[in-house]
């Protein structure tokens, strides 16, 4: 809220928020001075614009869609675990949007009988006593909440502490492989730069954010770290594999 206190103050003329608390921040400062948003999970849900087609208001951009990727992320344990039944799920409090990401992965849990287990901190530094908590209960893989990998950096800490401990991690959060993560499914981060810097462009030569409709995105990416499949012992299946967009040896 400082920061976005800060910018406002200076007068900036346009404002691009990444992840839903800090474009619920933007909003919170300014009614006036157009927010575009790189990346929100469900927009309408989070309560940022009434409408995916008529946002209205000075804010608009890119929906991640992350809360609705849950039942994708249990197909895909489910194909790595085929005995899966109990997961764990890391979310941030302090994240509005938290709420809507465990609401959707207990529906998807339900329609495919598995077990969903929440465990929410609300600072980086809980992780490892989370990663603790969550090890009591044995769950064979931990969903991940985007916001700690790209927005708070904790990607490298999580994958190592879950393969440490033989977890088999998932995230929609970008580069979550990269840092160590078993698998990301998420948005192609690509392409919603380049959407993002289209929205950016039109505002700029006087289109009104009410006027330009939140867009959703359309490509996404599976990437597989098989460096870590190896260090918790997982054997990744060939189709699953034949499917990935990119694969870490």
């Amino acid at each position: 809220p400082e920061l976005a206190a800060e910018l406002v103050r200076q007068q900036v003329k346009l404002i691009v928020a990444r992840s839903t608390p800090v474009v619920q921040a933007a909003k919170n400062a300014t009614t006036t001075i157009p927010v575009v948003m790189f990346a929100a999970a469900d927009p309408v849900g989070s309560g940022l614009v009434p409408s995916l087609a008529q946002p209205g208001g000075n804010i608009t951009g890119m929906s991640n869609i992350q809360p609705e990727l849950a039942g994708k992320e249990l197909e895909l344990l489910r194909e790595v675990i085929p005995k899966v039944s109990r997961v764990a799920f890391l979310g941030h409090s302090g994240d509005p949007a938290h709420k809507l990401f465990l609401k959707q992965a207990h529906e998807a849990a339900e329609r495919v009988r598995i077990k969903v287990q929440p465990v929410l901190i609300s600072a980086p530094e809980q992780i490892e006593a989370a990663l603790t908590e969550i090890l009591r209960d044995r769950p064979e893989a931990v969903i991940v909440q985007p916001l700690f990998i790209r927005s708070l950096g904790q990607g490298p800490k999580i994958g190592g502490l879950a393969a440490k401990n033989r977890l088999v991690t998932i995230s929609a959060g970008v580069g979550f492989a990269d840092e160590g993560g078993l698998l990301f499914y998420g948005p192609d981060i690509k392409e919603r730069n380049r959407r993002v810097a289209v929205f950016v462009d039109k505002i700029l030569k006087g289109v009104r954010p009410a006027d330009l409709p939140v867009e959703q995105p359309t490509k996404f990416e599976l990437v597989i770290n098989l460096r870590t499949a190896k260090q918790i012992g997982l054997i990744i299946p060939p189709n699953v594999l034949a499917r990935a967009d990119r694969v870490i040896r």
